[in-house]
């Protein structure tokens, strides 16, 4: 308890005797000039093809002004090819037509020629009467005799001990 009120009691004259440092006066505001263009231009694009992962993806975006116009495409989970066309400007904001293409093309298959199937006419069913079928009488059977097996006593070869270790990049454990 008194090593609480020795570092309270140092604190305090810490803050006590500090001095007081006087604030600088703040500096003039430098003006900083943004250049402006007021006819933007540019043209980027990319291209991803991961043979390793199976990622592909792809982007163009070319912009004249307050005209952009541009072009990405990815591969989807479900075996589709997601293309996104764009186009945004000032007058008719962000437009977008999305497109869905399968990875795998189709394989057209064999036209199936059906063979027209030979008529073939039934026999006629003639109902017999079925035979009656008496089961049995049951019989109960004796229950077997018990099994008794005399049971070894347990005795352990030693002491169970297992030996577990645990290990990183940078230290290793064992116990």
């Amino acid at each position: 308890m008194a090593f609480k009120f020795t570092i309270l009691f140092a604190a305090c004259i810490a803050v006590a005797s500090a001095g007081v440092v006087p604030v600088a006066a703040p500096l003039a505001a430098v003006a900083q000039v943004e250049e402006y263009d007021p006819h933007p231009q540019y043209t980027y694009g990319y291209d991803v093809k991961d043979a390793i992962s199976g990622d592909s993806k792809t982007q163009v975006e070319t912009r004249d002004g307050d005209l952009v116009q541009g072009q990405y495409s990815l591969n989807d989970a479900d075996g589709y090819r997601r293309i996104v066309d764009y186009t945004a400007d000032s007058i008719n904001g962000f437009n977008a037509v999305v497109r869905r293409e399968p990875l795998v093309a189709a394989v057209a298959a064999a036209p199936v020629v059906a063979a027209p199937a030979p008529v073939v006419r039934a026999a006629p069913v003639v109902a017999a009467p079925a035979p009656v079928v008496h089961a049995a009488p049951f019989a109960y059977a004796a229950a077997p005799a018990p099994i008794v097996k005399a049971a070894a006593p347990l005795v352990a070869a030693g002491p169970a001990f297992v030996k577990t270790q645990f290990a990183s990049p940078l230290i290793s454990y064992a116990y």
